[in-house]
């Protein structure tokens, strides 16, 4: 029988770098900026992988400072302007505001001299990308990627298995994340008295308030770029990371409004991308959840699976019942690896396993595909516009 362990020895492939912890007197004293659900994801993360003080929060709506506050037993001071943050004495922020605040606060945590643990998409814009790459490269600060596949145990073990040679020659890599916004991202009232909107607004266009740009902002244009930024993002960062490529030369995009019409975004999406030697294709809707989201590289040897719970390798050519021959799992959320890999990185100062470049592609290709969406459903890649 073949394990997971026993192919990999036989591959001449190694599993996972090991990872490092703080010693037990070492606490990492950080920032938090943008304090959302997603914060709160992180920062479970951050208490289960090392010693850590939350110093400060800022966030534009006072019912999430507040609750950071708590968190923090006290301790956390509190400010709607995240630059006063900036100003206190921290090691680090982690940043999980809307897509549209991620560089400029980013970059002005780098210039500070924080590390910054900043999540994805890194960018909001293509020309942000150079921006971002430019500060982080001149500065001695860490910034890692909320593209936590780069930390996962399963994913590292496939793209050895990929880069390996164990399915052969791979032209073809299938993507897709299905979700659904009718039933499971149900919506609370807001208290506006306690949301300073103008300062949420940062640099977009002027609007009314709008709970429905509040609390699904990932799907209009001034504030995020729906599911090609949102969720494509992560599988298309795994792409570039396994085939070593990681800028297309052409995209398509085919895509509407079916359900969400009061979205810019849309909620219905195939799309495909032209890379050196391989195609990739997306697809998605944002009103069916089965199946979820997962990956597919279909090589002339052997297709491998992919998705957030595991593994499986397909032979070509071997009888059902020896297919997959080699599975693998992790029973850790990536995100964890991730933030470990983080204080790692802010405590030893080697790069992490997600840099600044690995985000500014990932994001770039999800940018890519919307702006073919918005010329047209077809664009080469670079634009001679």
């Amino acid at each position: 029988m073949i394990t997971r362990r026993s192919f990999l020895v036989a591959s001449g492939l190694t599993a996972l770098a090991s990872t490092r912890v703080y010693g037990a007197n070492e606490r990492l004293r950080i920032g938090v900026l943008g304090a959302g659900q997603r914060m709160k994801q992180l920062l479970d993360a951050a208490d289960k992988v090392a010693p850590n003080e939350i110093v400060a929060v800022s966030d534009v709506y006072g019912p999430h400072r507040d609750f950071i506050k708590q968190r923090s037993n006290g301790v956390a001071t509190s400010h709607l302007d995240y630059r006063e943050v900036l100003e206190r004495d921290i090691d680090a922020v982690i940043i999980a505001s809307p897509d549209h605040w991620h560089v400029p606060m980013a970059v002005d945590a780098l210039k500070a001299g924080k590390d910054v643990f900043l999540e994805k998409p890194v960018t909001h814009t293509i020309d942000e990308g150079a921006n971002l790459l430019r500060t982080v490269r001149a500065s001695k600060q860490i910034l890692q990627c909320g593209m936590q596949q780069r930390s996962w145990t399963h994913f590292r073990d496939a793209v050895d298995l990929i880069q390996g040679g164990s399915l052969g020659q791979i032209v073809q890599v299938r993507t897709y994340w299905w979700q659904n916004y009718q039933k499971d991202w149900p919506k609370t009232a807001v208290d506006q008295q306690a949301l300073d909107w103008k300062l949420w607004l940062g640099s977009a266009p002027d609007q009314p308030f709008s709970e429905e740009k509040f609390f699904h902002w990932r799907w209009f244009w001034n504030f995020g770029g729906g599911a090609m930024t949102d969720l494509f993002t992560h599988w298309i960062d795994v792409v570039h990371w396994a085939m070593k490529a990681d800028q297309p030369r052409q995209a398509q995009m085919l895509a509407d409004k079916y359900i969400f019409r009061q979205w810019d975004c849309p909620d219905t999406i195939q799309a495909a991308f032209r890379y050196p030697g391989f195609d990739v294709v997306y697809e998605g809707m944002m009103s069916s959840s089965i199946d979820g989201g997962g990956l597919e590289f279909r090589g002339t040897d052997a297709t491998l699976k992919i998705d957030r719970a595991g593994f499986a390798l397909y032979r070509e050519g071997a009888p059902k019942e020896a297919n997959p021959v080699l599975s693998g799992h992790s029973y850790r959320d990536g995100t964890i690896d991730h933030m470990e890999d983080f204080f790692a990185a802010v405590k030893s100062r080697k790069e992490p396993n997600a840099p600044v470049e690995t985000g500014v592609a990932a994001a770039l290709a999800g940018h890519i595909a919307n702006s073919a969406y918005k010329h047209g459903g077809q664009l080469t890649w670079p634009s001679k516009a």
